[in-house]
């Protein structure tokens, strides 16, 4: 039985209401889809800056606090450089005062004779050679003399050795020292120096880790004595 041209067209939109509905369907299955691609690659992307975030500002945290260490080591050096130099100075300074006070030694004649035997005759023994040249200040020509013949009978009984003496009185010490001589060999290639400053810096380089610990105490961090 032929179908009238009416159920034809009732056919045909029920055809096209069923291909619209699948097609409706389909697209809202498409846009879902699309919808939980997006919210995962969205997701993801959030995640991966977070991540990278994270990764920065921890890295630039551990830049901050090795640049805190190195500020404060650099801090902590400088402290210490000053308080090494406050300590030198202050060193410096008692030296310096120690030098000072030379003066009123000198001005001793007595005890500076007796000083200056002293440095003439260890000045011989520390030679030990048979020709000697002594130099002194100008003003303390005649107490070098003095203590030249002194020690010179002493030495020759000590050593067994014959000396010769020459007091050098055409080159002087320098009157700004504090007094003292210095003494030769022949060819004057070896130098005693027993001047004042000379002994008086010898004695401080000595006795400096007693001074260090007089000024200052004992160093704490210090495990060997010289």
């Amino acid at each position: 039985m032929a179908l009238s041209d009416a159920d034809v067209q009732k056919q045909i939109k029920h055809m096209m209401a069923f291909i619209e509905q699948e097609a409706n369907e389909k697209a809202e299955e498409i846009d879902a889809k699309a919808e939980e691609e997006f919210n995962i690659e969205k997701g993801r992307l959030v995640q991966t800056q977070r991540l990278k975030i994270m990764e920065y500002y921890e890295k630039k945290e551990k830049q901050i606090e090795q640049q805190k260490k190195i500020q404060m080591s650099n801090l902590m050096n400088q402290a210490r450089l000053r308080v090494l130099k406050a300590r030198d100075d202050l060193i410096s300074d008692l030296l310096n005062e120690a030098k000072l006070r030379l003066a009123k030694v000198v001005k001793d004649t007595a005890r500076y004779q007796i000083l200056l035997d002293g440095l003439v005759l260890q000045g011989f023994y520390q030679l030990l050679e048979p020709r000697i040249v002594v130099r002194c200040r100008k003003q303390d020509l005649p107490m070098v003399k003095a203590a030249v013949q002194k020690s010179i009978p002493i030495y020759k009984n000590a050593t067994k050795r014959d000396v010769d003496i020459h007091i050098d009185q055409d080159n002087f010490l320098p009157e700004e020292i504090a007094g003292g001589v210095e003494i030769y060999n022949s060819d004057g290639k070896i130098k005693v120096s027993n001047t004042l400053e000379s002994r008086l810096d010898l004695v401080a380089q000595q006795m400096m880790p007693e001074i260090r610990v007089a000024l200052f105490g004992a160093n704490a961090n210090r495990k060997f004595l010289d």
